[in-house]
């Protein structure tokens, strides 16, 4: 894995960062899900899930479409 990291092309590099940003996005979305399925009312909690997914979602988004082209040249 080490090898792989030091020879690892930009493209390489910009697609796991996005991969990485697209996997945490899927996190915020899952706990956005369980906040709104949450049994006390109340209790709205101070992570704003919604604006960390379409950021992450964006970000993520925007290094894979960048990378993804140098990734399939080679």
């Amino acid at each position: 894995m080490h090898d792989f990291l030091t020879f690892a092309s930009d493209a390489d590099m910009l697609g796991m960062w996005g991969a990485a940003f697209l996997l945490l996005a899927g996190f915020a979305l899952l706990m956005e899900r369980r906040r709104m399925k949450r049994a006390r009312i109340d209790g709205v909690g101070w992570v704003p899930w919604t604006g960390l997914f379409l950021t992450c979602a964006v970000v993520g988004g925007g290094l894979l479409a960048v990378a993804v082209p140098g990734i399939i040249r080679g």
